[in-house]
Order: structure tokens, then C-alpha cells, then sequence
């Protein structure tokens, strides 16, 4: 008959209940650390892609402007004018020839990433009112997002100010 070698500690290859409490509580800590930086890195990106989005109108608008004898895009063509072709007088064609051989400035307009408009891409004249994602001033060249004052990033400030 064998014998049966006795059990002890060095034998034994399991975690004790204490060491399994204190990965777990470890665990939770890094989780309430990480969870709201992260929370907070959604919003924030957000934020960051308007600004882009702003950067990406602002630059073609200024090349349309540079483009055309420093007239700027018309509000009621503002969308054929920044995607498609023109010619000298901002005359917007879908295919390039020898008289629209200007831009496009755009592949498409971007949807509004931030707000109660996101999503959307249409371009009105004034703040407010419909469900655009921009708002357009064809006599100054300014465009920006198209969200109430009460709308701001995480640090306060208004998205339709950016």
C-alpha cells in the first residue's frame, strides 16, 4: 500500500480568498479611474471633430474666395459651388471641362457631430429655427455650427463660437 503524502501549504498551488478580494479590489480601482476618463474622451472627440469640420469649410471656403476674384460662395449654391466644378463666375457644373476646371472644394458637406443637429449636413443663413448643421453668411464668409448658446463643450464654451 502507499502512503499518502500529507498536505501543506508548499504542496498546495491555489489563491487564497484574500488574495482573489484584493485583485478584485484592485480592479475596481482602475476601473473608477479609467471609466470617466474615457466617458469624457467620447465627448471630447466630438469636440475636436467639429473644430476639424470647421477647419475643412473654412479652408475651402477661403480657396473658393482666393479662386474666384475674392468673391465668395453664394448661399443659394453654396453646396454645388464647394462639391462640384465651376467656371470663373462660380457657375457649378458636374464634370470638369476647359470652363469648369475650378475646384471641387468638398467631396460633400459634413454632418454636425455635436448637438441637437447632429447629424445633420443642409446650410441655412441664420442661427436657429430648422434642423441644419450650418449656418453660412454669404457676404462675410463666415460659417459656423448651427446649435442654440445653451449647447457648449465640456469647458463652457458654445459650439456655435467655435
Amino acid at each position: 500500500m502507499q502512503a499518502i503524502a500529507p498536505i501543506n501549504k508548499a504542496n498546495r498551488r491555489a489563491f487564497s480568498l484574500i488574495e482573489l478580494v484584493i485583485v478584485v479590489v484592485i480592479i475596481g480601482i482602475i476601473g473608477a479611474i479609467a471609466i470617466p476618463r474615457m466617458s469624457r474622451g467620447a465627448a471630447g472627440a466630438a469636440d475636436s471633430s467639429l473644430v476639424a469640420d470647421l477647419a475643412v469649410l473654412r479652408s475651402a471656403i477661403d480657396l473658393y474666395k482666393a479662386e474666384h476674384g475674392g468673391t465668395l460662395p453664394a448661399f443659394a449654391t453654396f453646396e454645388a459651388q464647394m462639391t462640384t466644378y465651376t467656371n470663373d463666375a462660380g457657375t457649378a457644373n458636374a464634370s470638369k471641362s476647359s470652363t469648369y476646371y475650378l475646384g471641387p472644394y468638398l467631396r460633400e458637406l459634413p454632418t454636425l457631430k455635436v448637438g441637437t443637429n447632429k447629424g445633420q449636413s443642409a446650410i441655412i443663413a441664420a442661427q436657429g429655427g430648422t434642423t441644419a448643421g450650418w449656418v453660412y453668411d454669404e457676404t462675410t464668409g463666415e460659417i459656423s455650427a448651427n446649435l442654440p448658446d445653451t449647447e457648449v463643450d465640456v469647458r463652457g464654451v458654445q459650439y456655435n463660437n467655435y
